[in-house]
């Protein structure tokens, strides 16, 4: 990670200490039918899910084989759809657009967008990120740079989930 210009407040630390915030290079894609089929269909299931509605991917796609975590982050105040299980979502979701149908829940009100960044804080410029990535998923980035993932976090836990992930980081991104 890159030290940020500037500073931001730290976490449990009293108001007299000021920390460098890190600025992670990341990729950020909008939800779109288009991404959910591409992420379905080159990366298959997540590896991981979490009650937020986070749908996780930890591949060896970094330009020199360096691990990035694909993050498909959910919309603020996510709710998991009823009668489905967190582990479900995607795949029923992705099954039925794959099929032309409609899927249990709208997409708006399941995923805003995707992040892909090193998952192991290996050090890479965005530009080449960036090329790694649209070589592995095939789609151009809707953004592309720097972004505080602590500012963001921190945020989005302070308000109980009520904001936007993705909104946070293309607002950092420009």
């Amino acid at each position: 990670m890159l030290p940020a210009v500037g500073v931001a407040p730290c976490r449990g630390a009293s108001r007299r200490v000021v920390c460098v915030s890190r600025l992670v290079p990341t990729c950020v894609w909008k939800a779109s039918l288009e991404l959910l089929l591409t992420l379905d269909d080159r990366f298959g299931e997540p590896v991981d899910t979490y009650v937020n509605g986070s749908q996780v991917w930890l591949r060896d796609d970094g330009p020199a084989g360096e691990a990035l975590e694909w993050r498909l982050h959910p919309v603020a105040g996510y709710r998991r759809p009823d009668g489905l299980a967190t582990e479900e979502v995607f795949d029923a979701v992705t099954a039925a657009l794959a099929g032309g149908t409609q899927p249990p829940v709208p997409l708006d009100r399941l995923w805003e967008g995707l992040e892909a960044f090193a998952a192991y804080d290996d050090e890479l410029e965005p530009a080449t990120l960036a090329a790694a990535c649209i070589a592995s998923l095939g789609l151009t980035p809707d953004a592309a740079g720097l972004a505080d993932h602590d500012l963001i976090g921190d945020e989005w836990e302070q308000s109980g989930g009520a904001t936007s992930i993705v909104a946070a980081l293309l607002g950092q991104l420009g």
